[in-house]
């Protein structure tokens, strides 16, 4: 298995990887600014919840319309271009006075513009931890200084591991800096300092990569996001992945969406003890869990993902709200076991839309997830929506499960099972 030093050692990585946590820490301490100022504003579980994760409703419409861009536009630009619409979009959403119906505008704008980023990045990063992929000569030939197969096996997977690992690492600082900067200052002057992070990521993208031609031919169109995405679909063992890949990950972030309503003065505190969870997992699931024995990890670690959210029925005190929430977060390893098996059914071609359907599949599941949790605890209380929302989850995966042995001849979600 190839080491975390190696990829350091690949070209291009490392600016990927900096312009990925500058935008993950700008989307961190926005989103916990954002959910504060409407939830002070309203005292709304359901707009708190969705300004935190409205962007991600606008997910779907880009996944149908402007996904085939993932592989057809150029990386660099691409990217330093949505970075900076993104700081563009936080900076309007600190002006004083700004109407709620503006704000939340460019909250799903901004989820518009976000569907096209994620296909851009993992198929680049896809393509850099390939083998015979260009990895520094900015002609994406693969006369670079390239990994060889054997390095390069399951390096997408050990990449994406490394990026989740920094994810959470960071969603733990930027909540609790976060935090402080809400209460010390206030949620505008936190939505400045998101914007100021866009802004480095979009110079860190500009200055550390090297111009990349689009992996495949052909502009992006509508037509050809449909007809790639109904390809994709085609496949049953691809349908049973992006399902689960969507919905049980969808469902307990609608509960994630719920803890500024659960715990106003500790939100924070929530936050970063999930994003210390999925650390955990990712860690496990990336680096330490042996290559034979992780397609069997997917299915129980989904079920992990929602099961200790079932204690939130009995109202729980934060210390044991926490540990809950630690527990089930390294569930989202789950996600790593399941995109190792889609890149191995996809074609290397349509590597960074098929990331990229799955991104805004996820996102999309998770903004609608929070809209409807917010809904339940408007309806009834905080603590019973994120009990019903982990029920569902976990009564989703079983489905997908039992489905997947039915039909699907390689296994589906399970490791293939032998013949007797």
């Amino acid at each position: 298995m190839r080491s975390y030093h190696h990829l350091f050692r690949t070209p291009e990585f490392t600016p990927l990887f900096l312009s990925s946590a500058a935008n993950v820490a700008a989307q961190t301490v926005a989103g916990l600014a954002l959910g504060t100022l409407v939830y002070r504003a309203t005292e709304s579980p359901l707009l708190s919840a969705v300004s935190m994760f409205g962007p991600q409703l606008a997910q779907v419409l880009g996944a149908t319309v402007l996904l085939s861009g993932a592989d057809r536009l150029p990386p660099r630009a691409t990217m330093t271009g949505i970075s900076l619409a993104f700081a563009a979009g936080t900076a309007l959403m600190a002006l004083p006075d700004l109407p709620l119906t503006a704000l939340f505008a460019v909250v799903l704008l901004q989820g518009l513009i976000a569907s096209l980023g994620g296909g851009v990045r993992w198929g680049l990063l896809n393509e850099i931890l390939s083998p015979g992929t260009g990895t520094g000569t900015g002609t994406g030939t693969g006369t670079g200084t390239g990994l060889d197969g054997q390095e390069a096996k399951g390096g997408y997977l050990l990449g994406r591991s490394v990026f989740n690992m920094m994810s959470g690492l960071l969603q733990i600082t930027g909540y609790a800096v976060g935090g402080v900067l809400v209460a010390v200052l206030s949620p505008r002057a936190a939505l400045l300092l998101s914007a100021a992070l866009y802004v480095t990521a979009a110079v860190v993208l500009r200055v550390g990569l090297t111009p990349r031609p689009p992996r495949a031919q052909g502009r992006p169109s509508a037509a050809q996001t449909w007809r790639t995405n109904a390809g994709l679909w085609s496949s049953r063992p691809r349908r049973h992945l992006y399902l689960a890949l969507w919905i049980p990950n969808g469902l307990i972030v609608g509960c994630e969406s719920l803890y500024v309503s659960y715990a106003p003065e500790a939100a924070g505190t929530l936050f970063a003890c999930a994003a210390f969870g999925m650390l955990v997992g990712d860690v496990t699931v990336g680096r330490l869990v042996p290559p034979s024995l992780r397609p069997r990890l997917g299915v129980p670690l989904l079920l992990l993902l929602a099961a200790p959210y079932l204690l939130f029925a009995l109202g729980p005190d934060l210390p044991l709200a926490a540990a809950a929430v630690t527990v089930a977060s390294v569930g989202f390893g789950a996600s790593l076991v399941q995109q190792e098996r889609l890149m191995a059914l996809v074609p290397d071609q349509l590597a960074g839309h098929a990331l990229g359907l799955h991104s805004a599949g996820m996102l999309t599941l998770q903004g609608l997830s929070a809209a409807l949790a917010g809904t339940l605890a408007q309806l009834t209380s905080p603590a019973t929506a994120m009990t019903v929302m982990a029920a569902a989850s976990l009564a989703v995966t079983a489905s997908l499960v039992a489905s997947s042995r039915r039909h699907a001849p390689d296994g589906g979600l399970l490791p293939a099972r032998q013949n007797a």
